[in-house]
């Protein structure tokens, strides 16, 4: 877990994300109560934000229409959050390298890593977060304990 050996550094990256994204699409989104991808976008829309469900197999979520992919998301989003296993994510960052504008940041949650595909998203000045829960670390960064 990052929140304990997290530097200040890291501490104050992973704030000014939060601050500058408002709109976030959320990839693999679920809709069952009980599902990581579905709890944390609704405890993020529940702290403000504008979640974009994208999944291919739900027509909506949260109150909000289901994209079924990157490419069908018609509004511009701050932070593409993802729930899929690392050998999707490749094509998932070509979607996201094509979307107009660029997210200001890309959020692979808890257990997702991909280091190249991180790389390639960098290089485009994407900022990215890797193998971090984005409800764990916005609870823990606005003195909310554990959620």
């Amino acid at each position: 877990m990052r929140s304990e050996r997290t530097s200040e550094a890291e501490n104050d990256d992973l704030r000014e994300i939060l601050e500058r994204c408002h709109t976030i699409a959320v990839v693999g989104v679920k809709a069952g109560a009980s599902d990581d991808a579905f709890r944390v976008p609704k405890y993020m829309q529940e702290h403000g934000y504008r979640i974009v469900p994208v999944s291919p197999k739900l027509e909506s979520v949260l109150g909000e229409r289901c994209a079924v992919s990157l490419r069908d998301v018609d509004e511009p989003v701050d932070l593409v959050n993802v729930f899929r296993a690392p050998q999707h994510l490749p094509a998932h960052v070509d979607e996201i390298l094509g979307m107009e504008p660029l997210p200001f940041a890309v959020w692979f949650q808890l257990g997702i890593r991909h280091d190249e595909s991180a790389a390639r998203l960098r290089d485009a000045g994407i900022r990215v977060v890797q193998d971090a829960c984005l409800m764990v670390e916005h609870a823990r960064l606005h003195g909310l304990g554990h959620p």
